[in-house]
């Protein structure tokens, strides 16, 4: 993947998230509330897609939801709501104003990477590897081609951990980790952190047995 996916993360507490989506090389930038996200949506910067939280200070996301859409600029880009919200009626509203997708808290990590993936390539259909593994025939036994020192390893990227933090939980040197990745890459025949984890989700690969 040449170019990281660029995430606008809409939520007032957004700091343990952003740092997972950090740890899968996405690029973040974190609006603290409604006003915010505006102001950098209508700066140069250009997001691939923005995740948004209902629940926000100054303007809320239902507001800000509006606003892109009616917007001739960033009126285009994808929206995950990703809320505390759970009631029906406000997922089928937030639906009807535009949203992409509606991602109910507290949520799977494995489950928001792939379905930001989804809906990026619903939105670029020519770019299919923004957050999407290598996937072949071949991965249907790719759960026994993983040591289970590398599947330790893939569990602590998918949970978010970067390679220090997986380190001082394995007991293991950085180097060691950053070895047992690149073979987990080279056996997936993926070349980054979040076609690994994605990978490792479609194939149970980090499932304990």
């Amino acid at each position: 993947m040449t170019d990281l996916t660029k995430i606008l993360l809409v939520d007032n507490n957004a700091d343990h998230l952003a740092q997972a989506l950090l740890a899968s090389e996405c690029m973040v930038t974190v609006a603290r509330d409604g006003k915010q996200a505006l102001a950098y949506l209508s700066s140069n910067q250009k997001y691939d897609i923005v995740i948004l939280e209902v629940i926000l200070p100054e303007l809320d996301g239902w507001e800000v939801l509006k606003s892109i859409r009616k917007s001739d600029v960033y009126g285009e880009i994808p929206v995950i709501i990703l809320t505390s919200e759970s009631d029906v009626r406000k997922m089928v509203y937030g639906l009807t104003l535009g949203a992409d997708d509606y991602i109910v808290k507290p949520f799977n990590l494995y489950n928001l990477l792939a379905r930001i993936g989804a809906v990026l390539r619903r939105s670029k259909p020519c770019e299919s590897e923004v957050l999407s593994p290598n996937v072949t025939n071949n991965q249907k036994s790719l759960k026994n081609l993983l040591t289970p020192r590398e599947k330790d390893v893939l569990l602590l990227v998918a949970k978010g951990l970067n390679n220090s933090s997986i380190a001082k939980e394995l007991f293991v040197s950085t180097v060691t980790v950053k070895a047992h990745l690149q073979s987990v890459f080279r056996k997936l025949k993926v070349k980054s952190r979040t076609q690994a984890v994605l990978a490792a989700m479609e194939n149970d690969i980090t499932d304990k047995e």
